[in-house]
């Protein structure tokens, strides 16, 4: 059953919701989109804890105020630094509970941090998912490398999930990802989706949820998970 636990950072204390056994398993950390941690991602923090991984979602919005702002108005909040620190934490988090293997994947923004987390934490990760993350090749802070500049540093196999309808990130956004990673030597596998665009797994938002993308994707994912954490 999931339950809430609090973690330092700078501080202040960051909420995570976790599922799955108290310690000694694998790990998957779910970063969130930019509705929160709302029904869909407690469903998918619930559906990788059936599978008997420790799940943690932390609230990457703990230093907003409760102010009631729009999801992109959130997101535009964001930096990455302190984006850094909360992984950090999490990733201490799990490991203080015993947990060696780790991978971690996002959705939207979270599929954004994702990447990030590959990069700039390269020894966290066993394998690392990204759904649809935008804004990969944009820093979110001023006079740091964007998480497409990090690419170098990536040491753990990706798997990324897009729809060909989506504008953020766009067909030529994720050809550019591709290719970059292609170069790099960095093992990745992308699944790309016509008539699906931005958030098409999402099936709490009936006009984004795309089915037969959705369908699709997940038990890929988690073959992907249980590949690599196992």
């Amino acid at each position: 059953m999931s339950r809430w636990d609090l973690v330092p950072v700078d501080g202040r204390a960051m909420r995570i919701l976790v599922d799955g056994p108290e310690r000694d398993a694998a790990a998957v950390v779910v970063l969130e989109h930019g509705p929160g941690i709302d029904r869909f991602i407690e469903d998918r923090v619930a559906r990788l804890a059936e599978r008997g991984w420790i799940v943690a979602a932390p609230d990457l919005f703990h230093r907003q105020p409760d102010d009631g702002a729009p999801p992109l108005e959130r997101v535009a909040r964001l930096r990455d630094p302190e984006l850094l620190a909360d992984l950090t934490a999490t990733v201490a988090y799990l490991r203080a509970r015993g947990v060696t293997a780790m991978a971690v994947i996002g959705f939207c923004m979270g599929g954004r941090c994702t990447y990030l987390a590959a990069a700039a934490l390269p020894d966290a990760w066993r394998a690392a998912g990204v759904f649809y993350g935008g804004n990969i090749l944009v820093p979110w802070g001023d006079g740091i490398p964007s998480p497409f500049e990090r690419s170098s540093a990536i040491a753990c196999p990706m798997i990324g999930f897009f729809g060909n309808e989506d504008p953020n990130p766009s067909p030529a956004d994720v050809d550019a990802i591709d290719a970059e990673l292609a170069r790099l030597g960095v093992p990745h596998d992308f699944h790309r989706y016509d008539g699906a665009g931005h958030a098409f797994l999402n099936f709490t938002n009936a006009e984004r949820y795309r089915p037969h993308a959705a369908d699709d994707a997940w038990p890929r994912l988690v073959a992907f998970l249980d590949a690599h954490l196992s």
